[in-house]
């Protein structure tokens, strides 16, 4: 990579095969939830995140660039994470609080992707762009403090005993 748009470019085919993953991992871990509000939080974020792939061609196809040919390593590294967990937890309440530990990681990760994306768009003078990928940190955000409030109010509680 020689200059910040080419930067730009490596990191927008990082976050699609992050989503990419995403997308896979997902419906199993809205399985393995217990609890019925993290199963619809899961369930809902997947969504999301199908639409945050199709944001992602969107720009992809604006800026000309293809946007597979990267694998994300970290995310699969999360992912990773994530499944052997769930191959360890062995209550229910401590399952609900290691996933959403899990998914949370995802979500950090996620933010930090969508924020550098963010200010390289706008470095580069691509405000549209810039929007649309500020519109997608906005959504993880979110997610990121809808399970907090599902581990603070009351899962993690729970897990404790």
């Amino acid at each position: 990579m020689k200059n910040l748009n080419e930067l730009f470019e490596h990191q927008l085919k990082d976050l699609y095969s992050a989503e990419t993953q995403l997308i896979d991992a997902l419906p199993k871990m809205a399985e393995k939830a217990n609890d019925s509000k993290l199963k619809e939080v899961f369930k809902n974020h997947l969504e999301e995140t199908k639409n945050q792939k199709k944001r992602l061609e969107e720009i992809c196809d604006e800026l000309d660039i293809k946007p597979t040919g990267e694998t994300c390593k970290a995310m699969k590294g999360l992912i990773e994470e994530a499944k052997s967990f769930m191959g360890e937890a062995e209550t229910d309440d401590v399952m609900d609080a290691g996933l959403i530990a899990e998914a949370q990681r995802v979500e950090h990760y996620e933010i930090s992707g969508y924020g550098t994306a963010v200010r390289y768009a706008k470095e580069l003078g691509k405000g549209d762009i810039a929007k649309k990928l500020q519109e997608t940190l906005d959504e993880e955000y979110n997610a990121d403090n809808k399970l907090d409030k599902l581990a603070e109010g009351r899962l993690n509680e729970e897990a404790i005993a």
